[in-house]
């Protein structure tokens, strides 16, 4: 959200010469090291926040417990115990895959080249792709006020997102009225939307489907699923172009 502001404020701002480009370039990374500093700093004060030292006692009171249970912990064993965990969150894993393989198949690269506007311009990508990035925070805001506690419900829903693909072939082959600025707005706000809020539902929920000492883990097994669904995701989006 912030890079897709700082994109609008230096258009606005600075002329589109070497010139300008280069005092976007300056800000960027201005901004960018100001925020990588405030995140280092962030990162060390969160291990003192009493809700994290909370949540690490419990994680080493069941890894001890783990421990006495089984006394030792060969290499077959952790083994058995990765498969375990992947086969719990196996279907929120291929959620996650679906998500990030639709959405990086359309956006960004189907909003800013194969979509145009003849009233906005070259105005028009850096607007949808604003909007997406706004839609996608408040979707993942969401999951603050509402969560989907049902995994099959949220894998469903993920399975449904299927349906933007016709609709954004709509907009590029349709009839007129798909082919204006509203409804690919529309679309590309909902895609935000969609992606951010069921991303998280599934990165909540993925972790409390083991152990709690296993959660981590979880988490990890969830990250490689999303990496999966960039990787296709960024495939197919070359038959928007082809």
């Amino acid at each position: 959200v912030l890079v897709s502001f700082l994109r609008i404020i230096t258009k606005s701002l600075f002329s589109q010469d070497a010139n300008g480009l280069r005092k976007s370039a300056n800000l960027y990374f201005a901004v960018s090291i100001v925020f990588m500093a405030i995140c280092i700093v962030s990162y060390n004060l969160a291990d003192r926040l009493p809700v994290i030292k909370y949540y690490k006692d419990l994680k080493m009171q069941a890894v001890i417990e783990e421990k006495c249970e089984k006394e030792t912990f060969s290499g077959s064993a952790w083994r058995s115990a990765l498969w375990d965990i992947v086969g719990r969150v196996k279907w929120f894993g291929f959620g996650l895959l679906l998500i990030y393989t639709v959405t990086l198949s359309i956006f960004p690269g189907y909003v800013s080249e194969d979509v145009h506007s003849h009233a906005l311009k070259d105005w028009y990508p850096i607007l949808l792709i604003t909007g997406y990035n706004i839609f996608d925070l408040v979707g993942k805001c969401l999951t603050a006020v509402y969560l989907f506690e049902n995994m099959k419900v949220a894998v469903a829903a993920c399975i449904g997102r299927l349906l933007f693909y016709p609709l954004f072939l709509g907009c590029l082959h349709g009839p007129a009225f798909f082919r204006t600025e509203i409804p690919v707005t529309i679309l590309t706000c909902l895609l935000g939307l969609t992606n951010g809020y069921f991303t998280g539902v599934l990165m909540i929920l993925a972790p409390k489907a083991v152990q709690i000492q296993h959660s981590e883990t979880a988490g990890i097994v969830m990250v490689l699923f999303l990496v999966v669904g960039l990787a296709i995701g960024s495939v197919v989006s070359w038959f928007w172009v082809i």
